[in-house]
């Protein structure tokens, strides 16, 4: 009788200290862990309905891996820096469309201007999560070894841009 007792209090006490550890654990999603890392390997589908995969990327100094959509209004604000980016010859820029329509995405490069050496999709956003994107747009540059040497997050600007050509050009 006394273990029922002891039991009935213990286990409800157990969980509501496991509750309140939990409490205390920060869960959010950081990517600032894969600075340093390298990226797996990978295929991805062309927009083309050809493949891209790690193994290409192999030969590029540097590649910038842009993740972006048609229907993104900040995708929009950065596109200009790419296009200045695309002239750096020690770069290469992999533009990985997500959760677009290829009709969409095209007509948005025919527009603006398309700065990607290799253009990837990604219809469903799986593949971005392996990448650790969790919203676009977002860029990982990273260097022949597949290293992730910075991430950024959101739109790229003026001062993303110069440190960019900063790491490219001072390395």
């Amino acid at each position: 009788m006394k273990i029922k007792i002891f039991l009935s209090f213990l286990i409800p006490a157990v969980i509501l200290f496991l509750f309140f550890l939990g409490l205390n654990n920060e869960n959010r999603y950081d990517t600032r862990n894969l600075v340093g890392k390298k990226i797996n390997n990978f295929e991805l589908k062309g927009l083309n309905d050809d493949t891209i995969n790690s193994n290409q990327l192999l030969n590029n100094k540097y590649t910038l891996v842009n993740f972006w959509a048609s229907w993104c209004t900040p995708c929009k604000k950065e596109h200009k820096y790419l296009m200045d980016l695309k002239k750096n010859s020690s770069l290469r820029i992999l533009g990985v469309n997500f959760k677009d329509k290829k009709n969409n995405a095209r007509k948005f490069l025919e527009d603006l201007g398309n700065p990607y050496y290799y253009l990837a999709q990604d219809q469903h956003g799986k593949q971005s999560i392996k990448f650790g994107i969790y919203g676009i747009p977002e860029s990982i540059l990273i260097d022949q070894n597949l290293q992730v040497i910075k991430k950024f997050v959101g739109p790229i600007n003026n001062s993303d841009y110069n440190k960019i050509l900063e790491i490219i050009k001072g390395q």
